[in-house]
Formats: structure tokens, sequence, C-alpha cells
């Protein structure tokens, strides 16, 4: 098995925005990873995936992570592997706090 950087970068968030991570529309099964290190108390931050059951379905909230509002102990969190025959977006939204920047990368399983 090969594991690859599918796209990474970092998000500084605004609060109540969903921010758009990455989109990818190629066959593959990738993993969301977040360092929430940054991460104060009373930051809350929710990761998202969607997806869609066919290409020509409308998008659907597939995962969902909520962490804070006191930092996580673990600050590099990862979602499940996930199938994505034909569309994954990752999105990473801040509801509470202030609005922080956090690395993040989409890997290629």
């Amino acid at each position: 098995m090969t594991v690859a950087v599918n796209t990474s970068g970092s998000q500084t968030a605004t609060i109540s925005t969903e921010h758009t991570l990455a989109t990818v529309a190629t066959a593959l099964v990738l993993a969301l990873a977040v360092d929430l290190s940054a991460m104060a108390a009373g930051d809350i931050v929710e990761l998202r995936v969607y997806g869609k059951a066919r290409t020509g379905d409308t998008e659907r909230l597939l995962h969902r992570g909520s962490y804070g509002p006191i930092p996580p102990p673990v600050p590099l969190v990862m979602s499940v592997p996930i199938v994505s025959p034909h569309h994954f977006k990752a999105t990473l939204k801040q509801t509470a706090g202030t609005g922080r920047a956090f690395p993040w990368a989409v890997y290629e399983v």
C-alpha cells in the first residue's frame, strides 16, 4: 500500500464560516488530517467530509468530528479512510473562540 499527500495547506478560520479545504473528484481512498494544536480553551472546531452516492447526486455529509471547547489531548486528528469513487470534499468550520490557523492535509491511501 502506498500513502501519499493528495493536497495540503493551512486554513485560518473565520468564526462560523465553513471553509473548503479540498475537493477531490478522482476515485481514491482518502483521509483528512488536521493539526488542532493552535486551539485554546473556548475554541470549537468542526471537521466535515462530504461525498456523493453517485456522480450526479447531491453532495451529502459523510463524516463529522467536533473538537472543543477544551483543546483535544491529541492535537493531530484524522478522519477515517473514506472510499471516494467520484467526490470527496473536506471542510473546516470554527464555531466559537478566536479564529486560528490550522495546518491540514488530505492523504491518499
